[in-house]
């Protein structure tokens, strides 16, 4: 379910411009995104205080090879 930014949320990640919330819960929030060709993407963003967790950091970077390897056009 889509929900707006709050006023600490940030408006964009890298070159990701970010429209609304997708999520969110204890391990961070989940953005929807645009490039700057406006397609649209998921923007996860940890919560800064996992940051320092190596066993999390461990774990967030293998979600994210995970999900490089996933294709598809609604992925």
């Amino acid at each position: 379910m889509l929900a707006p930014l709050t006023d600490d949320d940030p408006r964009q990640i890298g070159r990701y411009r970010l429209q609304n919330r997708l999520g969110s819960g204890g391990m961070g929030t989940v953005y929807l995104g645009f490039t700057p060709e406006s397609e649209p993407v998921a923007v996860k963003v940890a919560a800064a205080e996992l940051a320092a967790d190596p066993e999390f950091r461990g774990r967030f970077e293998r979600e994210v090879r995970a999900a490089l390897r996933v294709r598809g056009g609604a992925v």
